[in-house]
């Protein structure tokens, strides 16, 4: 039965990239504007979402650890979210804060482990690599969000006041445009730690895609190159030797092949095109 289920989850793991991917984008660029003009999706539409995400990362963590934290994680922000609907305070309001943080931050965490783990790079993985590209922008808009609330005058340009249904929307929009560096300007930090924030967002929206993320796609197209020019290679089992084609299907290069000249060149020619 414990088998069953280990590889269950193996199965599900690349196609749960996918369906992450799609949740976060369904979030972040569907159902934040929609709070925004007032037709908030309904609470079970929300919590559905909720418990899909906590499903993905579940299936996507390799050990109970990850598992324990996930569903703590959780509790804690739906906990903390309820009590500050009733009693709002700076108490609740940092409870609510480090829940969301929390959850956020161990997301990108298993996100991460199935990203940058041993094997073969594909395509899902480079969808898991833009996951966590834009759960970066929603752990800074959660910061900014707990900055603006705790100093209202933290942010110059907001329209909506804190209990606008258009807050959450506004730094969120904000976040988005620190990390893609596509400011307009319309809202700015005036705030010392607002800035500061502002700033290291900033960066790692310019390094992580030029660096990890390009990282990432290179490696791709390398296994996808060598597979396209060794398609006569049979498969072996699943622990072949570097240079063979595994039990996947799915051929790995030996290091020496990665990195002669000529293999680097067409690999950056075919990045390009």
């Amino acid at each position: 039965m414990k088998l069953a289920l280990s590889d269950l989850r193996q199965r599900l793991r690349d196609p749960a990239m996918t369906a992450l991917l799609v949740l976060e984008i369904a979030i972040i660029f569907v159902m934040s504007p929609l709070r925004a003009m007032g037709s908030a999706p309904h609470p079970m539409v929300i919590a559905t979402i909720v418990f899909l995400i906590m499903i993905i990362a579940v299936t996507l963590s390799r050990g109970p650890g990850a598992v324990m934290l996930i569903v703590a994680s959780v509790a804690l922000n739906l906990t903390a979210t309820l009590i500050h609907l009733v009693d709002p305070t700076a108490y609740t309001l940092v409870l609510r804060m480090a829940g969301e943080l929390v959850a956020r931050g161990v997301l990108g965490w298993v996100v991460a482990e199935a990203v940058f783990a041993p094997g073969r790079i594909t395509h899902y993985r480079v969808q898991g690599a833009i996951v966590l590209y834009l759960n970066f922008a929603m752990i800074f808009g959660a910061l900014y969000r707990f900055l603006a609330e705790l100093s209202p005058g933290a942010f110059r340009g907001l329209a909506t006041g804190q209990h606008d249904p258009g807050f959450v929307a506004a730094m969120t929009y904000f976040s988005i445009s620190a990390l893609t560096s596509a400011s307009f300007g319309d809202i700015f930090p005036v705030h010392p730690f607002a800035r500061c924030l502002a700033n290291l967002e900033a960066m790692i929206g310019q390094l992580y895609p030029a660096t990890l993320l390009a990282r990432v796609v290179t490696l791709e197209f390398a296994h996808r190159r060598g597979r396209n020019r060794h398609p006569d290679v049979q498969p072996g089992r699943s622990g072949a030797p570097s240079g063979s084609t595994a039990g996947d299907g799915s051929w790995t290069p030996r290091p020496r092949e990665l990195d002669r000249p000529e293999n680097a060149r067409e690999t950056v020619r075919e990045a390009v095109l």
